[in-house]
């Protein structure tokens, strides 16, 4: 018998409209997919994502990690600054960790609307890439991969 996959979400709770439903669609996608969702931490808003996973990816019991946020465009370019600060942390702390985490951040640049049409397949998405990336063998190939197409 293969082991379950366990997976942690950090979910930022900025822009709740949004993120709820992200997180209710990870952890359901997380299970269609024989995932188990071990643990899942609340933080105010996207900026502190990175602290929540490098917590998650800490965990013994833990295989991977989602992130999950909405970072929508403002008035000025304070979203951009934002996620590419979360973008770069949290490239490092899969690497340091050796566990690999999805980016389910929304933004930027984006606006509410762009976000309402994109919250359900970019939070299976960052599911999916968990769970590929764990999947990597030694070779670089990929254990029962799903091929992935952009929608045009």
């Amino acid at each position: 018998m293969t082991k379950k996959l366990r997976i942690g979400i950090a979910v930022a709770q900025f822009n709740p409209e949004i993120t709820a439903y992200m997180l209710r669609e990870a952890t359901a996608h997380a299970k269609r997919n024989g995932a188990q969702v071990k643990a899942i931490i609340r933080v105010p808003g996207a900026f502190e994502l990175p602290f929540a996973v490098m917590k998650l990816l800490s965990r013994k019991d833990i295989d991977a990690a989602v992130a999950i946020g909405a970072v929508i465009k403002g008035e000025t370019k304070h979203d951009e600054a934002i996620v590419f600060g979360i973008s770069k942390a949290l490239a490092l702390l899969q690497i340091k960790a050796r566990k690999p985490v999805g980016f389910g951040i929304l933004g930027p640049g984006i606006t509410w609307k762009q976000a309402e049409a994109r919250k359900k397949e970019h939070a299976q998405r960052s599911v999916e890439a968990a769970i590929w990336m764990c999947g990597l063998s030694a070779t670089g190939k990929t254990v029962a991969a799903k091929k992935r197409t952009h929608k045009k």
